[in-house]
């Protein structure tokens, strides 16, 4: 049986800018989908208004599509997410039919409702309403390699094949490979007699072998985008199964899709980023919804560091669906009570203190800095194992990222100062490779919008190395604190925003000591110079 290709790069490759593509781009887009002979192009979402602004195939409405001037020998298709049509105050029998009218009124061929299995038997009348008005119907189940095999086989058995014309499985988090597409293909097979389409998300680099062993296994639809453009890590390549299977289709000319690649998606793609790299493979490997990943490369608060870190939390914690909140919490990666061992008074009562960051002004003032802690003594704090300054004129190290720790546990192993840290609170591990070091246990708890300094432990509103080196400080009733490399960021970069309400919210709390910058910053500190001290 022949196969059957839609690209959904419209719909798909929408998550990256809003479903906002240039009028132009989608003519060119349009011809050269006619060009290689692709069958249908699902040409975005169509859904209900919501807050925010959100370009036209968010929507994929019939009298926007006929300005389009879609070419004739394409098929076109929608997709409709079943959780809006759930949600919809008079239910998805309602929701469904004012969203959609009379196929034989519309350009529209293909309705696809995306669901989740706990999903499908509530939209089962929806499409059956669709298709008495005249179109198509795909059935797109989502997550499907989280689906429990007894499960599956219940729900996908009620689906009749009179209202269902093919029944998608979507790897969502990217995480099958070609021997679970098998497995899959072959239970679904047992249970459904009608024709099968797959969705392959390409975490783990797999997208196109997943989509071709499904092919082999009888599967006869594919689901692609140009460049793989998609949400997260990006799908199967349009151009690459247009260029395996151009010489089963005649009259394919697949030159304008190569045009539009290197012309119009690829210098997309360096803006947006979409494709697959080590954290959509992680993702993919324990089934985190890919959109976390896309939510971090995008937040420049996030590092590398923070970005594995924050996945190993999601893993631990389950992050199939995508939920900010979810995001949020896995960032502060410190759970209940704060538990510590050493009391920071008892050291550092009464001592002025000069905290050190990574900024450049530390190697441009270096020696300013060095003659003023020979001459005044303060307690040098250093965050991680940042070393400019010479390494006689540090007093301490300190950190709370267990994976920067694990990551600095050589460099560490090289510096002579004890490591201020939440040594009872890290995971094992991290602990028994810091077992060699002399470490101050100092514990944290995170909780967003407050700052609190006790004997042994503090609490923070982030897990910002900046915020808990404070609270350490205000802990042991230091005089006063001075911050050296703190320069900020540059423009409008979210990371000082995130900076300055921390260093406001710890300057409001009465037991905070007075804070002043020595070197040159952009953030919002009283500011000296360590020329004039």
């Amino acid at each position: 049986m022949p196969v059957v290709m839609l690209d959904c790069t419209l719909r798909d490759g929408g998550y990256y800018n809003n479903w906002d593509f240039e009028q132009g781009l989608v003519q060119r887009y349009l011809h050269a989908m006619a060009s290689a002979k692709i069958d249908y192009v699902e040409l975005g979402l169509r859904g209900f208004s919501r807050s925010g602004f959100f370009g036209p195939y968010a929507f994929s409405r019939d009298d926007h599509l006929c300005d389009l001037g879609l070419p004739k020998e394409l098929h076109y298709g929608v997709m409709v997410n079943a959780a809006e049509l759930l949600k919809h105050a008079d239910g998805a029998n309602v929701a469904v039919t004012q969203l959609f009218g009379p196929a034989s009124e519309s350009l529209i061929e293909l309705v696809r409702v995306a669901c989740h299995l706990r999903e499908v038997a509530g939209v089962l009348d929806a499409c059956r309403w669709l298709k008495s008005q005249g179109y198509r119907i795909g059935l797109n189940i989502m997550q499907i390699a989280e689906c429990s095999v007894d499960e599956l086989a219940i729900q996908v058995s009620a689906i009749p094949n009179d209202v269902v014309d093919v029944l998608y499985f979507a790897d969502s988090t990217g995480g099958m490979s070609p021997a679970q597409v098998s497995a899959v293909t072959a239970l679904l097979r047992k249970r459904w007699s009608g024709a099968l389409g797959i969705h392959a998300h390409d975490n783990r680099a797999l997208a196109h072998a997943n989509t071709l062993q499904a092919i082999s296994d009888g599967v006869t639809w594919v689901d692609s985008t140009v460049t793989g453009m998609g949400r997260g890590p990006g799908n199967a390549k349009t151009e690459y199964l247009a260029l395996e299977f151009a010489e089963q289709r005649v009259g394919a000319n697949t030159a304008p899709l190569l045009k539009l690649v290197s012309r119009d998606f690829l210098p997309m793609q360096q803006v947006f980023g979409w494709g697959t790299n080590t954290y959509y493979y992680l993702a993919g490997k324990h089934g985190i919804h890919p959109t976390y990943v896309q939510e971090m490369l995008g937040d420049s608060r996030y590092s590398g560091a923070d970005l594995a870190t924050t996945l190993e939390a999601l893993k631990r914690g389950g992050a199939r669906t995508f939920s900010s909140d979810t995001l949020e919490a896995a960032r502060h990666f410190y759970y209940g009570e704060a538990i510590g061992s050493w009391a920071p008074r008892e050291t550092l009562q009464g001592r002025e203190a000069l905290l050190i960051g990574a900024g450049p002004g530390i190697t441009r003032h270096r020696q300013a800095l060095e003659r003023y802690i020979r001459k005044n003594d303060p307690i040098v704090v250093v965050l991680n194992t940042h070393s400019v300054l010479d390494d006689a004129a540090v007093n301490l190290r300190l950190a709370c990222h267990p994976l920067r720790l694990m990551a600095d546990l050589r460099d560490y192993a090289e510096l002579r100062q004890p490591l201020v840290t939440p040594a009872s609170m890290l995971p094992s591990d991290v602990r028994e490779a810091l077992s060699t070091l002399k470490l101050l246990d100092f514990g944290i708890s995170v909780r967003p919008g407050v700052f609190e300094f006790a004997d042994h432990s503090c609490t923070v509103p982030n897990t910002l190395a900046l915020s808990y080196a404070l609270a350490m400080l205000a802990s042991g009733d230091v005089s006063r604190i001075l911050l050296a490399g703190f320069d900020g960021y540059a423009g409008d970069d979210p990371r000082n925003r995130e900076l300055d309400q921390t260093l406001e919210l710890f300057q409001a709390q009465p037991a905070a000591p007075e804070l002043l910058a020595i070197t040159p910053t952009r953030l919002q500190l009283p500011i000296s110079s360590v020329y004039a001290l």
